[in-house]
């Protein structure tokens, strides 16, 4: 499958008025996590919405057994089947359930609240895990499921979430780290920090590295699917550091795209192609090729991009903005 840029992107916008906290994909359903606590899901045409939760916001969204997962800060977590029927998870009062993941294969949930993970599968049940050093920032699973990483003030924790009684391994860095992303090949954990730069562990030894230089806190990060390249928000081009070799020590960045007084919202990798989906704080939303050096205008949505999510055929884009306008962009790609 490759980009094809004589074909345009056919793009559906819908106007739901609210703040989109974060968008996921069913094979056959797009869920659009909203401000007002309500959940958006399109499928067949149709745009259903339900409220999650009457209280507050909706935080986080995830994908999990063929539904929907959200989190809010009423401290519910539920789950949110095609047809918008409500199914409680968990309920964590007085918390704030700011990040929901999930691993495919492993057919596993996590979910932080406060200082502490939940995790729940139906071979081990409900366990916690925790408490860290402060609320969790970030959450991710590695590759093959086994492990989930916690990002918080001082780094991050690294643990094996059927063993809940074994310490989890430190990853230690001084400030606060805010996002945090494995490399696919499991290789490298990356997380993004307070302090307007990028941080980086080589899991095989612990050594660990620092990218510098961004004007702004980058929030998200993302990499390739081959694991050869970093990229985070925060910047005014695409910026992808280089994972050959021995990374990106000594080495510049590659750095493409670039528009004057524009930066960088939100990033997402596609799930096969080494390409990756940029939201920009204009509106524009652009597909970057590394081995081109080119970004690919898709559209230009009204408002601040703050959510960015691909199908799991990596086809569809789907994206929202702080202004509340959220949509389905099919790519103009072709088959190799």
């Amino acid at each position: 499958m490759s980009a094809d840029p004589l074909n345009q992107p056919r793009t559906t916008a819908v106007p739901f008025g609210q703040y989109v906290v974060a968008a996921a994909a069913l094979p056959d359903a797009a869920g659009f996590a909203l401000g007002d606590g309500s959940l958006a899901v399109i499928a067949q045409g149709e745009v259903r919405r339900v409220v999650v939760n009457d209280r507050g916001a909706l935080l986080s969204l995830a994908t999990h057994d063929g539904a929907f997962v959200v989190g809010d800060d009423a401290g519910k977590v539920t789950r949110v089947d095609i047809d918008c029927a409500l199914a409680p998870i968990a309920e964590m009062k007085g918390k704030w359930i700011e990040h929901v993941a999930a691993h495919a294969a492993k057919k596993v949930l996590a979910f932080s609240a406060g200082k502490e993970i939940t995790v729940i599968d139906a071979k081990n049940g409900q366990r916690t895990l925790g408490p860290h050093p402060s609320t969790v920032a970030g959450l991710a699973f590695s590759p093959d499921g086994s492990r989930v990483a916690a990002a918080h003030y001082g780094g991050v924790s690294v643990w094996i979430h059927d063993r809940p009684e074994q310490a989890p391994r430190k990853l230690a860095w001084k400030g606060s780290h805010i996002a945090i992303a494995y490399a696919p090949n499991a290789k490298f954990i990356a997380t993004a920090t307070q302090e307007n730069a990028l941080h980086v562990w080589r899991l095989a030894n612990g050594a660990d590295m620092q990218m510098r230089g961004y004007a702004t806190k980058p929030k998200t990060i993302a990499w390739t699917p081959d694991s050869l390249h970093l990229t985070s928000s925060a910047s005014d081009a695409v910026t992808m550091w280089p994972f050959a070799g021995d990374g990106p020590e000594g080495k510049p960045p590659l750095e493409f795209g670039t528009r004057d007084g524009a930066f960088i919202s939100v990033v997402q990798a596609h799930p096969r192609l080494k390409l990756i989906l940029c939201g920009w704080e204009d509106g524009l939303i652009t597909l970057a090729d590394p081995a081109q050096k080119r970004a690919m205008p898709l559209h230009r949505a009204q408002g601040i991009l703050s959510a960015l999510a691909f199908d799991p055929t990596g086809t569809k884009v789907l994206y929202g903005t702080e202004e509340g306008e959220a949509g389905i962009i099919e790519l103009p790609v072709t088959r190799a």
